[in-house]
């Protein structure tokens, strides 16, 4: 298996010295690689590093998360009130009421709710000393979201082959059809110009070249090697351990462009009728591409 989904999640925990660092990390699909990792502001100076462990995994997709930190009492930081705020919360609010004739049904639960009074100062952290147990935090997070990218793209790769084959029987079909369409085209022209009493006309040298012009109009042969070795192409690139999004992805528009050309020239209604389905399964295929890495 070597091809990646670029969905995930993962998670990674670890402690030393009385730090207790604890990383969530996911990500969906995106054309580039976009990491967004959230870290306490006191560790900010440590986001280059994060970025940097993150790039060395993966190369596309949109990638977020969040990192705790925690002291050894299991704080990440200290619940600080104002009292000073609260005592003018509590002298404008009972005058408010005694005003109003309203009871005064103040009480701690009510405070908390006031905007400003209640806040969390983060604890100030040595990020020197912290950056050891993020690595290890971060590993493990990474590693899970890598295991988890892996097993969804096996199942990408599952499907893939499936539809690959699909779409080679449409196009084996298309090129059997194919073979007859001027042969048949040929016999309906002489039919009508014997139906309509010019049977000579049938050897004319003009009659020949109009079926010649038709041949060559309607031949889908280069189109149909292209299509059979983007279809090789697309294996290959299952088989390889790069990422392949993006060239998967431009496959898959070759694909669009040398169908839709063999759709036009089409002039059998069997034919155009494998061009629809090879075209409903290549679109398939192309929504599935888009979350591959």
């Amino acid at each position: 298996m070597a091809i990646k989904s670029m969905t995930g999640f993962g998670e990674g925990v670890a402690s030393v010295d009385g730090i207790r660092v604890a990383v969530e990390i996911s990500s969906v699909n995106r054309k580039q690689l976009d990491v967004n990792l959230s870290l306490p502001r006191s560790l900010v100076a440590l986001d280059s590093r994060v970025q940097s462990l993150v790039r060395q995994e993966f190369s596309r997709g949109r990638i977020s998360g969040v990192v705790r930190v925690e002291t050894a009492n299991g704080s990440g930081g200290t619940v600080k009130v104002d009292a000073q705020l609260a005592t003018q919360y509590i002298e404008a609010i009972r005058k408010t009421a005694k005003k109003l004739k309203l009871s005064d049904d103040l009480g701690a639960e009510t405070l908390t709710r006031l905007p400003g009074l209640v806040s969390v100062e983060q604890d100030k952290l040595d990020a020197g000393h912290v950056a050891g147990v993020l690595d290890a935090a971060m590993g493990k997070a990474l590693n899970g979201l890598a295991r988890m990218r892996a097993a969804e793209g096996k199942a990408l790769e599952k499907d893939f082959r499936a539809r690959l084959t699909l779409l080679d029987e449409r196009m084996k079909q298309i090129k059997a059809l194919s073979s007859h369409v001027v042969k048949g085209y040929r016999e309906k022209l002489f039919q009508r110009m014997e139906e309509a009493g010019l049977e000579d006309l049938a050897a004319d040298e003009r009659m020949l070249k109009e079926v010649a012009l038709f041949a060559d109009r309607c031949d889908i042969s280069e189109e149909l090697t292209r299509l059979k070795s983007h279809l090789g192409q697309a294996r290959k690139l299952l088989r390889s351990t790069e990422p392949v999004g993006r060239t998967f992805d431009f496959l898959c528009q070759e694909l669009f462009r040398e169908i839709n050309t063999v759709g036009s020239k089409a002039s059998e209604v069997e034919i155009t009728r494998q061009v629809v389905e090879f075209k409903t399964e290549l679109e398939r295929i192309r929504e599935q591409v888009q979350n591959v890495e």
